[in-house]
């Protein structure tokens, strides 16, 4: 049902670990501030031990002011991806899908298809649905009976960045970061996709790969 696969963010987690991030702020001006435009990916091991986080952030540098309309793109699936046996190919996904108002979640599951394609698996045993929360709202919480949590929304652009101090460096004006150093993302937003998973639905031991991609018709 979605095509057109586009890779933006990878990264690789231990199912028994803590924290993990790619960042990507700065793109192609065809696709820069576009609604499939994924600034970060990040993973990382929930409050409660047994749970992995996903948080995919798409559409990044939005003002303030352009915040509160803004709004996922139905036209667009963003898809976690879980490779557990390190063959570079996922074995399970999670799809996230907006329609009227409300993200709805499809897995962790294991996909029809793998590669460019990508059908949303609506026949999925593990499934959720959440509203998406509005601009200045309070946040919104999706529940399933299989213990996972989820969350849709705006949300202040967590990766902090001095790119000021980075040019200088790149330029060999500097030797090194400042300590705090500006944050060039402050006052920004995102829209933030959030979703927590018992470990057991994964794999509870060794090592996974994750990444996430933006995929529209």
């Amino acid at each position: 049902m979605k095509n057109l696969k586009k890779v933006l963010g990878i990264g690789v987690v231990a199912v028994a670990s803590v924290f993990v991030l790619a960042a990507d702020h700065i793109d192609a001006p065809a696709v820069q501030g576009g609604t499939s435009d994924i600034t970060d990916f990040y993973a990382f091991q929930g409050e409660d031990n047994d749970n992995l986080v996903f948080v995919a952030n798409v559409q990044g540098l939005i003002s303030p002011s352009g915040t509160a309309s803004a709004a996922f793109d139905e036209n667009v699936l963003v898809e976690i991806n879980i490779d557990t046996n390190d063959d570079k190919e996922e074995d399970l996904v999670i799809q996230a899908i907006p329609r009227d108002g409300k993200m709805y979640f499809f897995g962790p599951t294991a996909p029809s298809q793998t590669g460019l394609n990508s059908t949303v698996q609506t026949m999925a045993t593990n499934t959720g649905v959440v509203d998406v929360t509005t601009y200045g709202a309070a946040a919104q919480l999706g529940t399933n009976t299989m213990g996972m949590k989820f969350f849709a929304g705006p949300r202040d652009d967590p990766f902090f960045m001095d790119f000021a101090q980075y040019s200088a460096i790149i330029a060999g004006d500097a030797t090194g970061f400042n300590t705090p150093g500006d944050d060039t993302f402050a006052g920004t937003n995102v829209m933030s996709i959030v979703v927590e998973v018992p470990k057991s639905m994964i794999g509870t031991s060794g090592t996974i790969n994750t990444w996430v991609e933006s995929k529209s018709k």
